[in-house]
């Protein structure tokens, strides 16, 4: 269900992922995740997970609607013609 609540609150997620991937503060770090990933890819790998939830969210709960009922919507002969 799209109301303007949940789009407002898509888009602050979506402005605090952007903050977020500016990731300044691991770019000196060498620890190693699991003693294998440097933290900084690490951190980014979560980062994709945490975007790939925002973009689910969003298809969820702020797709604009209003947009596929006009796209199913046939045009009639006045509009340019039948598709």
């Amino acid at each position: 269900m799209t109301t303007p609540f949940s789009r407002r609150v898509i888009w602050g997620i979506f402005a605090l992922l952007f903050i977020l991937h500016h990731d300044f503060w691991w770019w000196d770090d060498r620890s190693l995740v699991l003693g294998v990933v440097p933290i900084g890819l690490a951190y980014h790998g979560m980062f994709s997970v945490a975007a790939a939830m925002l973009w689910a969210a969003a298809t969820r709960f702020a797709w604009p609607g209003e947009i596929e009922a006009w796209a199913e919507h046939p045009v009639t002969g006045d509009e340019g013609g039948v598709r």
